[in-house]
């Protein structure tokens, strides 16, 4: 069962982040903060106005955790491929390299919502899947 959770509810943890750009290029990309439960090569759940898409967990140069893209499904977003939803989400906001964003921790290790400084979100938050099911899951592809 989904709940439905308010990013300003006492549970939710919001942590800033700043959106930058992958090296020299002028891809988008967001350094996830030390504390966030996730590590390269997770997928994890990211909600963008509303809807959940899947993100690939990428390790940095520097070693830090990022979030390059947003996608369909768990494949899509291994794959880097096919439409990147973050990116309309970017450039519908207007928020330039170097602003912040908020990341509203959800499901730790799980899910995760992203949102602009100000305005207030309400999140449909599941619960990740058993282990077991996540193998399944993850074979299936």
């Amino acid at each position: 069962m989904a709940d439905r959770i308010a990013s300003d509810h006492e549970t939710v943890q919001t942590h800033r982040v700043t959106l930058g750009t992958a090296g020299r290029t002028s891809r988008p990309e967001l350094a996830l903060p030390e504390s966030i439960d996730a590590s390269d090569g997770d997928i994890v759940r990211l909600t963008l106005d509303g809807r959940a898409y899947y993100a690939l967990v990428e390790a940095g140069l520097d070693g830090t955790a990022h979030l390059r893209g947003a996608f369909e499904n768990a494949r899509l977003a291994r794959e880097g491929d096919g439409e990147n939803p973050l990116l309309d989400w970017i450039d519908d906001t207007g928020v330039e390299p170097g602003r912040s964003l908020l990341l509203d921790v959800l499901s730790a290790g799980y899910h995760y919502g992203l949102r602009e400084p100000g305005q207030r979100a309400v999140y449909t938050v599941h619960e990740p899947p058993q282990g077991s099911l996540s193998d399944i899951a993850d074979s299936l592809g």
